[in-house]
């Protein structure tokens, strides 16, 4: 340790590092990858497996990458974070992420050079969201955008496909895949939108002009009403497109039930500090919506997705700081 900040190798940083991407957060690019691998046609499990592990750590290390930019409403609003209390650095962080990313994309790439224009597009995203959450109508989108991206490398695992297929509407799989990419899209955009629940005051005192900040805690809840509506029903429209079976439709139904909680909850309070169970409950709705997608595909693949959600369930629950969502 060098004064109060850990060395670059040194077990103090990769715990600090590990707290700083949120690792219950991982289980949310796994679930989106997870979608785009869910569509390729008897995929090898070397291939599976081998996209699998990079797109699940992708989350946490753009989520390390983006904290970089923002400690002055995380200072407020997350004092707790290793950033904040200056036990790593702003520029250690910043090349730990950027070459971990680098890493995941040249993975994937391996697999499919058409990965790669998606993996620098996703970086650049990841690079620039800090000036969009600063603005009341770029903060979803932008983030929402970056996540849907996982499901079309997933996707892309597949080496026969290039990225013309994505949207080509040529079979009863691509609408669905296409689909599905939009329901991603408006669940991640739900979590960001009610994720803003817990910063209001610190995103005020910064200038971080948040859609609460502008429009206020009424607005936002119907803003998170709105997305909650659109993936549960998009996620609800491709189990139905592609047959899905009874474990699809339960997964969706679970989904679904802890939606409606989460947004119930939020219309129910004012208090910045009593949105971490529904924000929670928001990012398990959001994967389950992607496991049910995932098993109207695979349903093969019930026992994988059942320890994914235990797993998620068991990290989220022994996360080092209990407010942290």
């Amino acid at each position: 340790m060098t004064g109060n900040r850990y060395r670059l190798l040194s077990w103090g940083f990769l715990k600090s590092y590990i707290v700083t991407m949120r690792p219950y957060l991982l289980f949310v690019s796994g679930a989106a990858g997870l979608v785009g691998l869910a569509f390729i046609d008897g995929p090898p499990l070397w291939r599976v497996a081998l996209a699998f592990v990079p797109l699940f750590f992708s989350y946490g290390l753009g989520q390390a990458l983006t904290d970089c930019f923002q400690t002055d409403t995380d200072a407020i609003s997350a004092p707790y974070r290793p950033l904040v209390r200056g036990v790593v650095s702003k520029t250690q962080v910043f090349w730990v992420s950027l070459v971990g990313l680098t890493i995941v994309v040249l993975i994937l790439a391996y697999l499919n050079l058409w990965i790669l224009p998606l993996g620098f597009l996703a970086v650049i995203g990841l690079l620039t969201y800090t000036y969009f959450k600063r603005r009341w109508w770029g903060g979803p989108p932008w983030n929402a955008w970056i996540v849907a991206i996982l499901p079309m490398m997933g996707r892309l695992v597949d080496s026969d496909y290039g990225l013309g297929e994505l949207v080509r509407f040529g079979d009863l799989r691509t609408p669905a895949f296409c689909l599905s990419v939009i329901a991603i899209f408006a669940g991640y955009a739900n979590f960001v939108v009610m994720g803003y629940f817990k910063d209001i005051s610190a995103d005020r005192e910064t200038g971080y002009r948040t859609f609460p900040v502008v429009f206020g805690w009424r607005a936002n809840a119907i803003y998170g009403d709105v997305t909650a509506l659109v993936v549960a029903g998009l996620a609800a429209w491709v189990v139905a497109l592609t047959g899905g079976g009874f474990l699809a439709w339960t997964f969706l139904a679970a989904g679904i039930a802890l939606q409606l909680h989460a947004q119930v909850s939020v219309h129910r309070t004012r208090d910045e500090h009593a949105v971490g169970t529904p924000i929670a409950n928001g990012v398990r709705a959001l994967i389950l919506f992607c496991l049910a997608i995932v098993l109207a595909l695979k349903p093969g693949w019930f026992g994988f997705a059942g320890i994914f959600y235990v797993a998620f369930e068991l990290v989220l629950r022994l996360r080092p700081e209990r407010g942290q969502v």
